[in-house]
């Protein structure tokens, strides 16, 4: 077997660890992620596990960017083929109150690892840190370009705004489990049309 094919075998047995870990760990969180319960539950010896993760706390890390890749991948990149402006901004809402349903993998990660690490310092709580910064920063962005286009306020606080439709999608998240996604999603929609009609251009 030539060197290319045993490092796309490798890539490819990571990636499935990768998927099933995420799944565990939106279920259970990253702290109930073992290496000995997900080296269970992809056939493969602990040893094989580590060789791809040279520690569970490398494999946390590692579930944490596989989670930001899929949030992007799901709710970012979708929404920037929507035009700049409100349109743009409409889309990655919509997108990340979609992103709630989580009908396979039991939950969003992020929020469990926010519930974990808040308090806790370290690598985790700093990478989580990074992601959710990023993310404050996408969402500020869009707004800013929504103020660009004249949709929104000049005097708009982008910041401010981004932190408030954190706040919906937080109460989404929230609901979702307990009272049904439909209502909640529905909630949510309508708070976030009446947010930007308190910030809108008339």
């Amino acid at each position: 077997m030539s060197t290319t094919s045993t490092a796309g075998k490798g890539a490819s047995t990571r990636e499935t660890i990768l998927g099933r870990a995420y799944v565990h760990a939106c279920v259970n969180g990253l702290e109930g992620l073992t290496i000995g319960t997900l080296a269970d539950q992809v056939g493969m010896s602990k040893s094989g596990v580590f060789a791809h993760f040279g520690s569970r706390e490398d494999l946390q890390l590692a579930v944490l960017d596989h989670a930001g890749e899929r949030f992007v991948a799901q709710v970012l990149l979708p929404a920037l083929k929507a035009r700049r402006g409100l349109p743009r901004l409409r889309a990655i809402v919509a997108a990340w109150i979609d992103w709630v349903r989580h009908s396979s993998d039991g939950g969003c990660l992020f929020l469990a690892a926010a519930s974990e690490y808040d308090d806790r310092p370290g690598p985790l709580r700093d990478r989580l840190l990074a992601h959710e910064t990023r993310w404050r920063a996408e969402l500020a962005r869009a707004i800013r370009l929504a103020v660009d286009s004249g949709e929104l306020r000049a005097d708009t606080d982008a910041d401010q705004l981004a932190f408030e439709i954190y706040g919906l999608a937080l109460a989404v998240h929230h609901d979702a489990g307990l009272f049904g996604y439909e209502a909640s999603a529905k909630r949510g929609q309508t708070a976030f049309e009446r947010l930007i009609r308190s910030t809108a251009n008339h």
